[in-house]
């Protein structure tokens, strides 16, 4: 999830009517980890290898599909990946 789309969505909860509860958020696409690596490299042009380990845990526990989803009805950004991704990789090479 881009941080402009986390700031909104932190503003909106902070202005909004109490909730009393969890307000889960999540980009409007869902990605694998590696599969975001990838691009990332690609747009680098880096030509390493990246290799997904099926078994691997999130600090110490079993990841499924839907370990790191936010629920059905969560609220949603707006930034897709392949609209942020060319600004952040741009960013980076200009450092």
């Amino acid at each position: 999830m881009a941080a402009d789309d986390v700031a909104t969505a932190v503003v909106r909860v902070a202005i909004g009517a109490p909730v009393n509860g969890i307000v889960e958020i999540g980009g409007p696409e869902r990605f694998r980890v590696d599969e975001v690596i990838r691009r990332v490299l690609a747009l680098w042009h880096d030509p390493r290898k990246v290799v997904t380990d099926p078994n691997a845990g999130y600090y110490g526990i079993a990841v499924g599909e839907r370990t790191l989803v936010p629920d059905d009805g969560a609220s949603l950004g707006e930034i897709r990946l392949d609209d942020w991704l060319p600004q952040s990789v741009a960013r980076t090479v200009a450092v």
